[in-house]
């Protein structure tokens, strides 16, 4: 049996997402967003609490008994200056919903409302995350998965297995992507201090030049993947930001490096720091400088239920129309690794790409647009997976 999408629902659906698009807050401040959950859900009648300070939890119990689905949307919006030229743009300067967000938030609440209205043929439970802060809240350790986990959120009911939709330009509008496995990379920072000896520009052999021993550091580094790293794995050494010096004639005593570590082994990344300290202090004594690297270390692959993901891609393709794929992983980052850590979880990517309606950038770019005709697509989605747990036709009992 296919979900059954009211016109009215999808409707609402389109209108709550501009209404968060033109509103966008960002982690940890979402209390408009928050306020506006809490009133859907108050109007369908779907009990709620509020968790992690700006987030929302919601259950929804079927009339039968069944195994409990966890469906997690994210809230938060980005520092970004909008130029998608959408007319219902965002209206605070500095701020964009330029990663789908407002749909993911959309399409759960598009969810609730059909799964409110299919209790009495509904197994289980739906437990509904709104969680804030997906973007780290401006530090890859600040998110809002673990505040939501600790207070709880998979606990009262508890959660069998997790699904999140994500919003993805590589794919068609009408097309899901749901991949077994490492789907998304770790993203740990690093801070690099190269401290020298300084001196006049005009006699650099009386000086530890700062400067070029870090073009050195920056080179060196990229051995590890193009040398140290299997080829068939992925990986990423990204120096992002670089800075000294004082002016042409004078040698730089210190600059300072930022940048990201990027991996989808969990192996791969635990060995990072360790390759970069035995290089990094290689090339400082070559160059006769000192060496400081720091590594904050952020959000952990997300890495797919290989059963969960194959069991779901197989209930959609036989209770949907939908094209299901199978994308490549991404190197970016999700917090939903935390939730797929400790029960089963999938990340599913829905597709958005539409060239007619300029749904072609990718987010984070402050000319990113959604193709809406992809919000039913979602919804039907999340219903799937809460009808498919409950079953337990999905995540059954292994």
């Amino acid at each position: 049996m296919t979900v059954s999408l009211q016109d009215e629902v999808l409707s609402r659906v389109v209108e709550l997402r501009r209404d968060i698009h033109r509103h966008p807050e960002l982690g940890f401040e979402e209390t408009r967003t928050q306020s506006v959950i809490e009133r859907e859900l108050d109007s369908i009648g779907v009990a709620h609490r509020r968790c992690a300070r700006t987030g929302v939890v919601a259950v929804i119990r079927g009339a039968h008994p069944g195994r409990v689905a966890g469906l997690r949307a994210d809230m938060d919006a980005l520092p970004i200056t909008e130029r998608s030229g959408e007319s219902f743009s965002s209206e605070s300067e500095g701020k964009m919903h330029a990663c789908g967000h407002d749909a993911h938030t959309a399409m759960l609440l598009g969810a609730a409302h059909v799964l409110q209205g299919m209790r009495a043929d509904l197994r289980g439970a739906a437990v509904l995350l709104f969680q804030p802060a997906e973007e780290g809240a401006g530090t890859p350790s600040l998110g809002g998965a673990e505040p939501m986990i600790a207070e709880g959120a998979l606990d009262d009911p508890k959660v069998d297995a997790i699904a999140m939709l994500h919003v993805d330009h590589r794919l068609e509008t009408g097309h899901i992507g749901i991949t077994p496995g490492p789907v998304n990379a770790s993203a740990d920072e690093i801070v690099i201090h190269v401290k020298g000896r300084g001196g006049h520009g005009a006699y650099p052999h009386t000086a530890a030049d700062a400067i070029p021993a870090a073009a050195a550091m920056i080179s060196a580094l990229q051995h590890i993947a193009s040398r140290e790293t299997d080829p068939l794995k992925s990986v990423v050494v990204t120096v992002g930001t670089i800075s000294g010096g004082y002016r042409s004639n004078v040698i730089a005593d210190e600059v300072k490096m930022t940048g990201t570590l990027r991996a989808h082994d969990p192996e791969i990344r635990n060995g990072l720091e360790a390759r970069l300290r035995r290089i990094l202090d290689g090339v400082a004594s070559a160059y006769g400088v000192r060496v400081q690297l720091d590594v904050f270390y952020g959000y952990p692959p997300v890495v797919n239920d290989i059963a969960l993901a194959e069991e779901f891609s197989q209930y959609m393709k036989a209770h949907s129309r939908l094209s299901v794929d199978r994308p490549p992983p991404t190197m970016g980052a999700e917090d939903f690794a935390y939730y797929a850590q400790r029960i089963p979880g999938v990340q599913v990517r829905l597709g958005i790409r539409n060239e007619d309606a300029g749904s072609t950038h990718s987010g984070h770019s402050p000319l990113f647009r959604i193709d809406e005709r992809a919000l039913p697509v979602g919804v039907e989605t999340l219903v799937n997976f809460a009808r498919g747990v409950g079953s337990g036709e999905v995540a059954s009992d292994r």
